[in-house]
């Protein structure tokens, strides 16, 4: 008895070890497509295991034969590897105030649709659980139907103090939720829909337990995507600031995403900057993001009537208002962006004080605004950071701007994937759900 006890436990470490494998091959491949002969070099394996792994990523359609490649010139070609990064698709979702945001990503971690609309979330839960569900449809529908690609997930990125191992928005000041249950409520809806989920592939039907669903705080995400976009690998210290209705920010320590012990971290906009300042929507008063959130800006920059108060029109629209104006030299503008910049970097100052990061990224609305905010940041970092040349941090623009959080929604949806490449089904598994998908969306 025991000597099959541990035959079982040796078969389970070996499945184990390759899996692991299988995920280090899948990985290096994100980078770029290269020999077998490269692999092995480069993920310390031996040529024999990285041709069987590389037979098993082929068979569950993950990677595929590039173009031959001949070292120096001469020699006999060899046949490079390259990942089928469509065939693993992931969506991410931001909630904001007045908006949704998806996101589609492949395997290899590229953007392949990313959809804004405009949407009153502040109070309407249930209403805000189907326009989500139909837009992640929606965006399945665009990137899945027309060729053989599995959805791993979707991640869904709030505001707030969220409780990502249950799924739950706990606290959400500026939509006005209070213990919200979102996994439940989205995965139920689609529970309904033809989407092809790794767990029920083979055409098994769907259930709220095979849907996979994520739900974490969107300046979290906001910044897991900007660490996983392409961050020099020697900057592994972080700080993400972004901006919206409200303040939010992310740090990385050591190339470690920081959550807390409770997983709440990162609620920067709400640390108190102007003593009996303002009241905020957290019931507080004189938090960071009443002097530097977006309504603090626009309240600065116009009068009530004015355009960029019109919640109708896209954000992006709106700012560029605002940044027309910036450039033709209106006082208003202009005022308004000094103050919040100066704002935006008194409370910068003190998060670089605490954590001394090697990169401060701008976020949001602040990058999109970066051209007249970036230099007031620098400029207060300069002042108020108490290490010589401001603790080395330098500043950043996000490149994703309003797409970030999620961005890193949909990246935190694949990330089983890269840790478990067997979770992909072998080519040729009934493709039930993906023809009622493509039906469902013709």
């Amino acid at each position: 008895m025991g000597g099959a006890t541990t035959h079982l436990a040796g078969r389970a470490d070996h499945a184990a070890v390759r899996r692991a494998n299988l995920a280090v091959v899948v990985r290096a491949l994100r980078a770029g497509a290269r020999t077998r002969a490269r692999l092995a070099t480069d993920t310390q394996l031996t040529k024999a295991t990285v041709s069987s792994l590389v037979a098993e990523l082929a068979g569950r359609g993950l990677v595929r034969s590039g173009a031959p490649t001949r070292a120096g010139g001469v020699g006999r070609p060899g046949q490079e590897v390259e990942l089928a990064a469509e065939r693993v698709l992931s969506i991410g979702v931001e909630l904001n105030v007045d908006y949704l945001c998806g996101v589609v990503l492949d395997l290899a971690g590229e953007q392949r649709a990313v959809v804004r609309t405009a949407f009153d979330v502040p109070g309407r839960i249930e209403a805000t659980a189907e326009e989500m569900a139909d837009l992640i449809v929606d965006l399945a529908g665009t990137a899945l139907a027309a060729d053989s690609a599995v959805l791993a997930g979707v991640g869904v990125a709030a505001p707030g103090l969220v409780d990502g191992a249950a799924g739950i928005v706990r606290v959400a000041p500026n939509l006005r939720w209070h213990d919200v249950p979102v996994l439940d409520l989205l995965a139920k809806r689609l529970a309904r829909a033809p989407l092809p989920w790794l767990p029920a592939a083979g055409g098994a039907e769907p259930s709220r337990e095979s849907v996979d669903v994520l739900v974490d705080n969107e300046a979290t995400l906001a910044t897991l995507a900007e660490y996983a976009g392409g961050v020099d690998p020697a900057e592994r210290d972080l700080i993400l600031v972004t901006g919206g209705v409200g303040v939010g920010g992310g740090l990385v320590v050591d190339g470690r995403l920081v959550r807390g012990s409770a997983g709440f971290a990162g609620e920067v906009g709400h640390i108190a900057v102007v003593p009996d300042g303002v009241l905020c929507g957290c019931g507080r008063r004189g938090c960071w993001e009443t002097v530097c959130g977006l309504g603090a800006l626009l309240d600065l920059a116009a009068a009530p009537d004015d355009a960029v108060h019109d919640h109708r029109r896209d954000l992006d629209e709106r700012l560029d208002l605002l940044l027309d104006r910036a450039r033709h030299g209106d006082a208003r503008t202009l005022q308004a962006f000094d103050k919040v910049g100066r704002a935006l970097g008194h409370g910068a100052a003190m998060l670089v004080n605490l954590t001394n990061p090697r990169v401060l990224v701008l976020g949001g609305y602040f990058a999109r605004l970066g051209e007249f905010l970036r230099p007031l940041v620098e400029a207060e970092l300069a002042d108020r950071v108490v290490a010589p040349n401001a603790g080395g941090v330098r500043v950043a623009l996000s490149r994703l701007g309003l797409a970030a959080a999620a961005t890193g929604a949909a990246h935190a949806a694949l990330a089983a994937v890269l840790d478990d490449p067997t979770l992909v089904p072998p080519t040729g598994a009934p493709p039930s759900a993906r023809e009622a998908l493509r039906k469902d969306t013709a």
